[in-house]
């Protein structure tokens, strides 16, 4: 019951997902075909005003691009002498995108889910106080300023890291690894700072039960009652607003790509926006559509795991 509804959600989000970001390319101002080939002649201009649809009317065209991405077909992707298909693009330039998003993910839980069991256990001390201001101080600095500060001092005057570009782990892991230190710290800290405060609150309210109270009167000790009884309970929220932001993820990620020149998703969507490539846009979008509703279908699963009750209650 749980598949079908998830799949009825997957293409309830990508028919109005890719239909709104089509609506908003229709009132982009310009000429697409004069964008995407200027030095074009007339023949091969009008070639490509019917291979993107555009002596069609809106819905006809959402239609066509729609029956042709369900089949596996993506469009062609416009440059100035060639012509490539969106698919080839694509597929190089996803696996980019969800390392740096997987990257900054795993690095922001693994030092966000410490620092709020610890800041929830010694609440209203000196050491949760610091760490509350400086989440507040992560929040406040925006992406693409904390990525040019990050790229000046530990790549340009330190030289720890490359200052752009990008490495496949495939041909040298060693170089993978300092291409992408950097964005993935840029997409990371802000995260940092929202599971901590998040997972803080949780706690805070976990810690006050009545089984833990009970952990306690029979001597437990102190890390096993956070780690194993007071963690589990209090990561529910943690999940969701995880899978949720995904979103923020694929935002983020679209800046700190371009601001390191990284060959990912985001560099290519704003490609596609700046040279108005219709088809490229609209198929991009329901990727990252799909791959939204996808992540969050593995939370609900998770959420089974961590409660049992869901489980129940699902089956009831």
């Amino acid at each position: 019951m749980l598949i079908l509804k998830k799949l009825g959600q997957l293409v309830v989000t990508v028919l109005l997902v890719t239909l709104f970001s089509a609506f908003l390319l229709e009132l982009t101002p310009g000429d697409p075909v004069s964008t995407l080939a200027p030095l074009a002649s007339d023949q091969q201009r009008e070639e490509i005003r019917q291979d993107l649809g555009l002596d069609e009317s809106f819905m006809n065209r959402y239609t066509s691009w729609l029956g042709d991405f369900v089949s596996g077909d993506m469009g062609n992707y416009y440059a100035t002498n060639s012509t490539r298909p969106v698919a080839d693009r694509l597929w190089a330039a996803l696996p980019v995108s969800l390392l740096l998003m997987l990257y900054a993910q795993v690095l922001a839980l693994v030092i966000a889910i410490p620092l709020g069991v610890l800041t929830a256990y010694r609440k209203d001390t000196f050491f949760d106080r610091m760490s509350n201001t400086t989440a507040f101080a992560m929040l406040a600095i925006p992406n693409f300023a904390l990525g040019f500060v990050l790229q000046y001092y530990l790549a340009v005057e330190l030289g720890w890291f490359k200052v752009s570009g990008y490495a496949s782990p495939g041909d040298s892991l060693t170089e993978h690894i300092q291409y992408m230190v950097l964005p993935t710290l840029t997409l990371a800290v802000g995260q940092i700072a929202v599971y901590m405060r998040l997972l803080r609150t949780d706690m805070i309210a976990t810690l006050q039960q009545d089984f833990i109270l009970m952990a306690r009167a029979k001597g437990m000790r102190s890390r096993r009652i956070l780690f194993r009884h007071a963690l589990r309970p209090s990561s529910l929220t943690l999940l969701t607003v995880a899978g949720l932001n995904i979103g923020t993820l694929i935002g983020g990620a679209l800046i700190v790509e371009v601001v390191f020149s990284l060959p990912g998703m985001g560099l290519l969507l704003f490609e596609a926006i700046a040279r108005l490539q219709l088809v490229a846009f609209q198929s991009m979008v329901a990727i990252i559509a799909i791959l939204y509703v996808l992540v969050n279908f593995a939370v609900d699963i998770l959420y089974t795991v961590l409660d049992p009750r869901i489980r129940h209650a699902d089956n009831s």
